[in-house]
């Protein structure tokens, strides 16, 4: 039975990654093609994002910090260095999200609930507040463009398999992260922290390890962001961005790993339908937004996966 499902799944991802793979075969443009690499970046910050709030409870609305430190690490290092260090100025932005969320999360895990994503959030709007008005190096709200990925990475084709390799990469590491003795020990702590320090286990320092790797994460998809975009600005940082990502995860189901990397693949393909056929987009998508979650509380991996469970056991008792 267990050899069975397992089969099953490796079947169903093998045909995942192979569907992924033939994107740039199967687009008609380069901007379908851009998009796609949008879907697959933001996808993998919502899923560094729940990290956070999905498997630990820690809702933070500050992750946009280190998508837009990512972001900004390769752009200014393009601008103001060489279009050559482009992959080494992606190292360098997870390097200075590593030291960036070590500070700030020393002084956010302190507090919880409400508190800590208050805190979160006035740490975001400081960064965005920084590079907007520090126009003699960040370009204020012009942002940086003309930001092009080195040698062949600077075909769509080959940056978009770039991009597809190391996002599944991170989604392997984040999803064996999630299984490990640390992630359940991390959703003992959001279950029942006061549970898990009576078992000798610091609360805190786990709180700020996941930090930590959610902030690497979302600052390595920043990265490869400013190389599909071809531009940084400082709408990165805003608490916007923040509330974004928990959207998509909220819509695709924070209690799936999953759930967010589809709930992110929605949203995007929403707003640019939407946004080619009214001008009222923002309104139309906040309003299919809210009707979608309301009508699916357990997001929509969530409800499928529920549906399945009950056709499976609906269709169990018909067999009995």
């Amino acid at each position: 039975m267990h050899e069975t499902k397992a089969y099953w799944t490796a079947a169903f991802w093998i045909v995942v990654i192979l569907l992924l793979a033939l994107i740039p075969f199967l687009v008609t443009s380069d901007y379908q093609l851009i998009l796609a690499n949008q879907i697959l970046l933001w996808g993998m910050f919502a899923v560094a994002f729940n990290l956070l709030f999905g498997v630990t409870g820690m809702l933070s609305f500050g992750q946009a910090l280190y998508y837009g430190l990512g972001a900004y690490s390769v752009g200014l290092t393009v601008k103001y260095v060489d279009a050559a260090w482009f992959l080494p100025a992606m190292v360098l932005g997870i390097v200075l999200a590593v030291v960036l969320s070590v500070l700030v999360g020393l002084l956010t895990i302190r507090v919880s609930g409400v508190f800590f994503t208050v805190l979160t959030l006035a740490f975001g709007q400081l960064a965005w507040q920084i590079t907007f008005k520090w126009y003699t190096f960040t370009c204020g709200d012009d942002g940086v463009q003309g930001i092009i990925p080195p040698g062949i990475l600077g075909d769509h084709s080959v940056y978009y398999y770039f991009c597809l390799v190391l996002v599944l990469l991170s989604m392997w590491l984040m999803k064996r992260l999630a299984g490990s003795p640390m992630g359940l020990l991390l959703r003992g702590v959001r279950q029942n922290a006061n549970r898990i320090a009576f078992l000798g286990q610091s609360v805190r320092l786990n709180q700020l390890l996941i930090y930590v790797v959610s902030s690497c994460f979302a600052a390595l998809a920043g990265g490869m962001m400013a190389g599909v975009d071809g531009s940084i600005h400082p709408d990165m940082f805003y608490w916007t961005t923040s509330g974004e990502v928990v959207l998509m995860a909220v819509l695709g189901g924070i209690g799936q790993f999953f759930g967010p990397f589809v709930g992110a693949g929605v949203i995007i393909i929403i707003q640019d339908w939407v946004g080619s056929k009214t001008e009222y987009w923002p309104l139309v998508i906040g309003l299919t937004m809210m009707t979608m979650v309301l009508l699916l509380p357990r997001g929509l991996v969530g409800e499928v996966r529920r549906l399945g469970a009950y056709l499976k056991s609906n269709g169990g008792g018909n067999r009995g």
